[in-house]
Parts: structure tokens; sequence; C-alpha cells
């Protein structure tokens, strides 16, 4: 699954951006999915006096309210986006608004000092109401959805690579860089998607039907704990891969 954001501050045709993204990603026959960060303290889709919200004021920690033509679930919390993304197998998924997560990004923007904000090493397009003015700034391409659809989404097919597992430096740091610099690399050629060590692991956990993705030194402790045991058994043949199911 590729993510990517689309950051920028209101009426700089962020969300103008990203419609004509998902409709020429669609167009060539990708799945998409989005999510839409709400900058609104008292922003909540359920209504005070609702059936769903008066299950909530019951104590119901999560509700779910199924129409005809659409299911809501409502979670009582802010969930991180690791676990949003957890509901996801799209082909790509498109952030707006998420400022915490480590993704390749397209700055939308009216201006240059706008951009210059914003400006980080996972930045990799410039977009919005400034692509009207400018080609390029700081190396990197201004492309108007508007008008060059086509173009910014062969570059979003270009740069945005598989989701990086987005652990902390100090807990894998396998392949030489944190996940967010591995990124950067990629994003400048300098590096490959498939240099994350996590993608060659012969250590393999799924719980409830998803993988679950785990640092070397915890597919270490779990192998040897493993091997530990079935060594000791009769049938053991060493070299050999073992499976383990648990209901």
């Amino acid at each position: 699954m590729k993510v990517f954001s689309v950051a920028g501050i209101t009426q700089s045709g962020k969300t103008t951006t990203i419609e004509n993204i998902i409709r020429e990603l669609r167009k060539r026959r990708y799945s998409v999915g989005s999510v839409k960060e709400i900058h609104f303290e008292q922003f909540a889709i359920d209504t005070e006096g609702t059936n769903t919200h008066r299950h909530k004021n019951a104590g119901s920690q999560l509700v779910t309210a199924r129409g005809y033509h659409e299911t809501d679930i409502l979670f009582q919390n802010k969930l991180d986006i690791d676990h949003i993304l957890s509901f996801y197998n799209h082909d790509f998924v498109v952030l707006e608004g998420v400022d915490d997560y480590d993704v390749p990004k397209i700055i939308s923007a009216h201006n240059e000092e706008e951009v210059l904000e914003r400006m980080d090493d996972l930045v990799f397009a410039i977009s919005g109401r400034i692509s009207n003015t400018i080609d390029e700034l700081q190396g990197l391409p201004a492309i108007n959805s508007m008008e060059n659809i086509e173009k910014l989404v062969d570059l979003i097919e270009e740069k945005v690579y598989d989701k990086l597992p987005a652990f902390p430096e100090e807990c894998c740091n396998e392949c030489g860089y944190s996940c967010r610099e591995l990124g950067s690399m990629i994003l400048k050629g300098k590096a490959k998607r498939e240099e994350c060590v996590l993608e060659n692991t012969k250590v393999k956990l799924q719980i409830g039907g998803k993988d679950i993705k785990m640092v070397p030194f915890v597919q270490n402790i779990l192998s040897n704990a493993v091997l530990g045991v079935v060594s000791e058994l009769e049938g053991y043949m060493k070299g050999k891969e073992i499976s383990i199911h648990i209901e």
C-alpha cells in the first residue's frame, strides 16, 4: 500500500488537488482510499440526540451506524494513523491535513513563503494556487492539478513507495537509516524500498490475518524462543521451516 500526504493551509487548493489526484488514480484503475484530518476542536460526526449518540453516552465504546448506502464506525477516541491505515488495503491512500506521519508529501500553497514554511526532506512536489505562477521551487516541480493532473500523477506513480514500518530509529536502524531517513533517500533516488530489512524477514507473524511487523531484535527473540522448544521435540529437523498456528 502506497501512502502520501497533501499538506497546506486552507483555501490553497489542497482539497481540489486531492480530488483531481483521486480521479486520475481511479482512471488508471488503482484502488484509492483517503484520510482527512479535521483541525477543529469541536468536530464530531455524531450529533447530540441521535440514537448513536445515546449509545455512546450510555457507555458503548464502539458504535456502528449501518444505513442503506454506507456504514459508519464511530470510535470514542483519536486513533493514530498506523491504526487507521490498518483498515485500508488500497493501492494508494491519500492523507489530507495529517502532519504527524512520515510519508511522501505534496505541498499545496498560495506563495513561496508558505511552501518554505512547510518544506522538509519528504516533499517531492508542489501544487495548489502557487502552481499558477511558478513551475519549480528549490528543485521541486510545481504542477497545477487543474491543468496537468496527468503529469502530477505520473510523478506520484514514480515517487511514492510502499509504506515503511515507521519504527523509531532506536528500535531498528538495521538498514543504516531511520524509517524517515530511508523514505527521504528513496525520494532522492539514493536508496530503494527493498533496502528495508523487514521486507526479507525470515520470521513472520500474523494476528487476526494481519501481518505484524517486527524489528530484527524482536524477530530474534521469537525465533530463538521457538527453536529452543521445538529443537527438543522428536521430529525436529535442523534447517527446515517451522510453522505454528494458534487459534
